[in-house]
């Protein structure tokens, strides 16, 4: 039952990772598809929540849970289960649960160092436990695995603007395009537009480093897993470069990538 639900999210949330999961092993294809439904389950609290405070609320009991060893909500239950079975150390999810709650709050990220350390907590922290489930205890892969996850979000904010903006978060870095309120970025025109089509093209510039840095490490993994990263590593990039191709942001329509 567990398994059909993770498989059931996975199919209707994460498209690009559905596919792409098809190019592993059958056994990683299912471990990853389990961490794919912790994260997602995550990340629907902070977004779908109807009460903040209940929201903090979960994540503390998740973070409770983590510390515990124990949880009666099947979903964290399974994930602490994945966690032992692939020797994940608890640090990390906890670094991805403190991301992921920080979204709970108004969000206006100062500068890029601060973009980066929520990416590496949102993200980054997934590709470190990615490196688990795929069977992979080279230490030399996890920074790449980092960088791979960072590039990805970096890709997701520079998408995500408006959106991001609908629900009071602006992800893009005070230094870079002021002390903006976020629904100043629902519709940006004259200069404005300008100052946040050369934040998107610097932090796309960003990302394509941290894309290389991730693409190195594929040869860490078991080689039936590495089609598959490369592909959902490719997919993200592509998203970066449609936007590019649209003048860096588009207003009109969620930009998707393709195989």
């Amino acid at each position: 039952a567990s398994m059909a639900s993770a498989e059931s999210v996975l199919a209707a949330k994460g498209r690009s990772f559905h596919w792409a999961r098809h190019l592993l092993g059958t056994l990683h294809a299912q471990r990853a598809t389990r961490l794919y439904h912790l994260c997602r389950y995550l990340d629907d609290l902070a977004d779908q929540g109807d009460s903040t405070a209940l929201a903090q609320q979960a994540f503390a009991d998740a973070a409770g849970s983590i510390r515990d060893g124990y949880s009666s909500d099947p979903v964290i239950q399974d994930g602490l289960a994945l966690m032992h079975e692939c020797d994940i150390d608890a640090g990390i999810f906890l670094d991805l649960i403190a991301g992921v709650q920080s979204d709970l709050e108004p969000v206006r990220i100062p500068d890029l160092d601060s973009l980066l350390r929520y990416c590496y907590r949102v993200a980054g922290t997934v590709g470190l436990m990615m490196c688990r489930v795929l069977d992979t205890d080279v230490r030399a892969a996890y920074p790449h695995a980092i960088d791979l996850g960072i590039a990805m979000q970096l890709t997701n904010i520079c998408r995500d603007i408006a959106a991001d903006a609908a629900v009071d978060r602006r992800y893009l870095p005070t230094s870079m395009v002021g002390d903006l309120s976020p629904d100043l970025l629902l519709c940006p025109s004259g200069q404005l537009s300008v100052q946040v089509k050369a934040c998107v093209s610097s932090l796309l510039d960003c990302a394509e480093k941290y894309y290389q840095s991730g693409e190195l490490g594929l040869s860490y993994l078991p080689v039936r897993a590495r089609g598959g990263m490369l592909v959902a590593a490719r997919v993200y990039r592509e998203i970066g470069r449609q936007l590019r191709a649209r003048d860096h942001v588009d207003w009109s329509e969620r930009v998707v990538g393709s195989p």
